[in-house]
């Protein structure tokens, strides 16, 4: 495989030229169909296209030639949550956090599977461990917050002004997540918005 080739089509990726990055990635994998970089980042640019089932499937194929490899069952997950397959990606990311209990990029996609599953309490404990190690991660708090709220949870302030305070732009995001449109007349959570 040429790297020349490989940098090329990871260039194309990067200024979001998904169709022609998807053809010289597989122009090398014509050439050297085991390239691990060449079949996770075709499978990365179809994702970007919104072509999940082909994403899916070009990681899988990738899985059989690199059982276990974390970054395509990372990138297989995202891609399963993206069609709503949160049973498999669920499994995935229990498969993954059997041997790496910390692993924060399948933390996050778990936390949020999670949540939309309903099981608030599991994605609260998920958002919990990523901030245990990283305390201000606006969009984890964030995402706990929503979790709280679904709850009625009286630590939802709490949480949300946490997750503000690391990044403001988040006021928007809370003003309209149906989450919160329960609060649209709570004055604490008018002020914590505004």
């Amino acid at each position: 495989m040429s790297d020349v080739q490989l940098h090329k089509a990871n260039q194309l990726f990067l200024s979001r030229q998904f169709e022609d990055a998807i053809s010289l990635y597989d122009q090398i994998l014509q050439k050297n169909p085991d390239s691990l970089d060449a079949i996770n980042n075709k499978g990365y640019a179809l994702g970007k296209l919104k072509k999940h089932a082909e994403a899916i499937a070009c990681y899988d194929l990738g899985l059989k030639l690199f059982p276990n490899e974390k970054i395509l069952l990372v990138n297989k997950i995202s891609s399963l949550r993206k069609t709503k397959a949160y049973d498999a990606a669920l499994e995935i990311c229990r498969q993954i956090l059997k041997s790496n209990p910390d692993d924060n990029i399948t933390l996050y996609h778990m936390e949020r599977i999670l949540a939309a599953l309903g099981n608030y309490d599991e994605s609260i404990q998920c958002c919990d461990v990523i901030l245990s190690s990283y305390p201000q991660n606006a969009e984890i708090l964030f995402d706990k917050a929503v979790s709280l709220a679904k709850m009625q949870s009286p630590q939802m302030t709490d949480i949300l002004v946490q997750a503000i305070s690391s990044d403001q732009h988040l006021k928007i995001k809370a003003k309209n997540h149906s989450a919160f449109a329960k609060y649209s007349t709570d004055q604490e959570f008018l002020r914590i918005v505004s």
